[in-house]
């Protein structure tokens, strides 16, 4: 099944579901890279060195598991909507709110606050659309879902290539308030989950601690997982731009930079979607692992392509891998989970793993310090042994593809 042709048979309101999730975490994600491209400069200006602002991505991921489970718990109490509406107002203000830093412990300061409304939207927007969906299109859709993170990974490559010398750093964090108009497509456009308007008032009188018994084991899995997840998307994007500009010497607004980053997440877009559309037919826990695998060969055209040809098409391949295998996780994880924690339990474990991965850009330079300001062997180190764990992990755990959702599993 085609992504258009699965598309069409969804109905109005379920289109609109769908679109509103994908916008919501291209957004998010458009406002969390901004950052991640502007590392040199930031350092600049407040007169410290690249490692010091990486603690500012270091405390956007740890702060995420907070507001996964904040806005998570709200979620499944008073509804999907009107929780993913407040959680886009707020990760847009505090975005807002860095372009006027004045020291880097502000700056600091604010990215944690941006994490805890961060770490609320994919949970809550991916239960959403999954819930409002037929199970025979979720691998799909987890699959567009997922490739909102590239798409925004992306928008800001663009924004910076076009804008940063016109406006600054600081500028581009004030282009980041902008998704917050998004909340007014989801208000006029966008229904209430209807597994969780079935539910409602068991939902209501839910205790997460009762919801969860027997699920423990699960839950633990689900952490373990995401930690290698993340390991494996951040340690093959968040410093990919300074490996350009340290690396390979690419001024950070150059064409050559972006094309590269465009090559990215292009192949990031097209992972997502064919590995997550291929999971419906193979099971979630092979194309993940097949993706996985499937970085490793790849390592050495992305690294170490010896031209800016083979270092696009690299980057292009690597990402086919990586978000391929992510493309499956929006469904995997809400399949496993129960029907009265399912807006707190996926982006939870998402973000718990988000926490124990947070390092991830900290210890990449740190690796590459210790190598000359090697980065092209820092990033090639950590993904090969990224992907054999993912691997390792994916095939040890369960699956439930096609589940059904709000049979109240317990």
């Amino acid at each position: 099944m085609s992504l258009l042709s699965s598309l069409r048979e969804l109905n109005h309101e379920q289109r609109h579901t769908v679109l509103a999730s994908f916008l919501g975490w291209t957004l998010d994600a458009f406002d969390y890279f901004l950052l991640t491209l502007v590392i040199v400069g930031v350092a600049q200006e407040f007169h410290t060195d690249n490692k010091a602002v990486t603690y500012g991505l270091f405390l956007t991921l740890a702060a995420r598991p907070l507001g996964a489970l904040i806005f998570g718990r709200l979620a499944d109490r008073y509804g999907r909507r009107p929780v993913l509406m407040v959680d886009v107002i707020l990760f847009s203000v505090f975005e807002l709110a860095t372009a006027f830093s004045t020291s880097l412990t502000m700056l600091l300061a604010l990215r944690f606050l941006f994490g805890v409304a961060m770490g609320g939207e994919w949970g809550i927007g991916a239960s959403l659309a999954m819930e409002s969906i037929p199970p025979k299109s979720r691998g799909l859709v987890s699959g567009l879902l997922q490739s909102g993170y590239p798409c925004g990974f992306f928008l800001a490559a663009l924004a910076n290539w076009l804008l940063v010398d016109a406006i600054g750093w600081r500028g581009l964090f004030v282009v980041g308030a902008l998704p917050a108009v998004l909340v007014l497509y989801i208000r006029r456009k966008v229904p209430e989950s209807p597994v969780w308007q079935a539910g409602r008032h068991e939902h209501a009188r839910a205790d997460v601690w009762q919801a969860m018994r027997g699920h423990w084991k699960l839950f633990a899995y689900m952490i373990v997982l995401m930690c290698a997840f993340n390991a494996f998307s951040h340690g093959s994007q968040d410093m990919y731009h300074t490996f350009e500009e340290v690396n390979l010497h690419l001024p950070t607004g150059s064409g050559t930079a972006f094309v590269l980053v465009a090559l990215l997440n292009l192949g990031a877009l097209v992972g997502g979607l064919c590995f997550g559309a291929w999971s419906e037919r193979v099971g979630r826990r092979k194309a993940m692992i097949i993706a996985a695998l499937l970085a490793i060969p790849v390592i050495p055209l992305w690294m170490y392509g010896g031209s800016l040809w083979l270092l696009g098409l690299g980057a292009f391949l690597i990402q086919v891998m990586v978000q391929g295998a992510w493309g499956v996780v929006p469904t995997h994880l809400n399949e496993l989970s129960p029907d009265a924690v399912r807006g707190t339990l996926p982006g939870f474990a998402y973000q718990l793993g988000n926490l124990l991965a947070a390092g991830t850009a900290t210890v990449q330079t740190w690796l590459a310090h210790q190598h000359g300001g090697d980065f092209a062997w820092a990033m090639s180190l950590w993904i090969a042994v990224v992907a054999v764990v993912l691997a390792l992990l994916v095939w040890l755990g369960p699956e439930a593809r096609g589940v059904g959702f709000g049979e109240h599993r317990s």
